[in-house]
């Protein structure tokens, strides 16, 4: 059993002198439930540099982490033991969400990649192919992505997991609250 998954990193950003930004890992320790689900007790999430020390933003979008989204800012700890950053706290979010999706039926791949372009949304996929990680936008209207994602779990191709909606997000869905 490993003991962490590392999310690869799929963009880069400027830091405006043409440099490369300079990506750092962060430990986020998993619930026992989805560590026996994902066969690790940490996912390792990108983060870059912010100007509050200690906190950073999320750089990538997470397998396994509920309540973090892409560009979320979240406060670290440094963990002597582990020699590694791990996650300690949500500080604010991005208005970015974060879905879950996992293919359940062969073939289907394409038709949710279409489906996530013509929403203007970016993605992640595991090494084995089936289990997808969302970037829904702050500028994307949520509820007819929603509705076209609900409609491909009844047809039973796909399931999903809102595991970290934006208020914006979840205002235009009618819901109380915040997936943060």
């Amino acid at each position: 059993m490993s003991s962490e998954i590392s999310s690869m990193v799929s963009v880069g950003k400027s830091t405006g002198d043409d440099k490369p930004e300079r990506l750092y890992k962060v430990a986020f320790d998993l619930p026992e439930e989805t560590a026996h689900w994902a066969c690790a007790s940490a996912e390792r999430l990108w983060v870059g540099k912010t100007s509050v020390k200690m906190e950073v933003q999320v750089r990538n979008i997470p397998f396994y982490v509920k309540g973090v989204a892409f560009e979320d800012i979240v406060r670290v700890r440094v963990d002597h033991d582990r020699r590694e950053l791990v996650f300690k706290e949500f500080v604010s979010e991005s208005g970015h969400s974060a879905v879950r999706i996992i293919i359940k039926s062969d073939g289907v791949e394409r038709e949710v990649e279409t489906m996530l372009r013509a929403f203007d949304c970016s993605w992640e996929i595991d090494a084995i192919g089936s289990l997808w990680a969302i970037d829904v936008p702050p500028n994307v209207d949520y509820a007819p992505l929603r509705i076209a994602l609900l409609s491909m779990v009844s047809e039973e191709k796909i399931g999903i997991e809102e595991s970290a909606l934006a208020r914006a997000h979840v205002g235009e869905l009618g819901l109380p609250g915040s997936g943060h």
